[in-house]
């Protein structure tokens, strides 16, 4: 990965529940709209992968509602590995696996987690480089499964622009973080989509100004 911008390291409203176990508060506030589309587009059985879970809070809520799915949460962090199975441990939930280290934006990484029936992306886009973003969206088409769905969720420009003055705020901040950081267009990652043989099912408008666009896999 060339550059992902690690929140933990930031006043960006992570904080420790106790032990290693990680509670964020963007998190808990997203979970019931990713639940809601998660219920509505993925499928009710088969293999389930999350790129970047983060503290884990997403994924053993969705264990808890989908549990015809098994559950692979991943992310590059250690930290943020102690914290998943801290989470999954509580949550004492027969159908999630244990965290495995994945870097999303290295090529290649598909061939270990392939056939995924579902894969779930929330809030990471922004944190990586466009190019990084190509190599991830090519990976997660040879990761899915034929008729495999994969769920995108986060902020995105419109056409090219920004929206709202948090969104702009934010963006700059990214930028000068690292000029390769920010929002992307949700026309590039439509095409991306389609250029990797995923075919767009739905554009949800989210809270906090966000979208989830939900693509399937329609070809071997």
């Amino acid at each position: 990965m060339t550059f992902r911008m690690n929140f933990l390291r930031t006043p960006s409203g992570n904080c420790f529940a106790g032990n290693d176990r990680l509670f964020v508060r963007s998190a808990e506030r997203n979970a019931p709209s990713i639940i809601k589309l998660a219920k509505s587009y993925a499928p009710k059985t088969g293999k389930a992968l999350e790129i970047a879970s983060g503290s884990g809070q997403h994924v053993v809520q969705l264990a808890g509602v989908l549990p015809g799915l098994t559950w692979q949460p991943s992310d590059i962090s250690n930290i943020q590995m102690a914290s998943i199975n801290l989470w999954i441990k509580e949550a004492r939930l027969a159908n999630i696996k244990p965290p495995i280290l994945l870097d999303a934006t290295n090529p290649g990484w598909s061939s270990e987690t392939c056939n995924q029936d579902f894969i779930l992306v929330v809030n990471l886009l922004h944190l990586i480089s466009f190019n990084d973003t190509k190599v991830m969206i090519e990976e997660l088409s040879k990761a899915l499964a034929f008729g495999g769905r994969l769920m995108l969720c986060g902020p995105f420009m419109r056409d090219g622009k920004l929206t709202s003055d948090g969104d702009v705020h934010f963006h700059q901040c990214l930028r000068k973080s690292n000029v390769f950081l920010g929002y992307k267009d949700d026309v590039s990652i439509l095409r991306l989509l389609d250029n990797f043989g995923l075919i767009l099912v739905s554009t949800e408008k989210m809270p906090a100004n966000n979208l989830a666009f939900v693509a399937e896999k329609l070809n071997e």
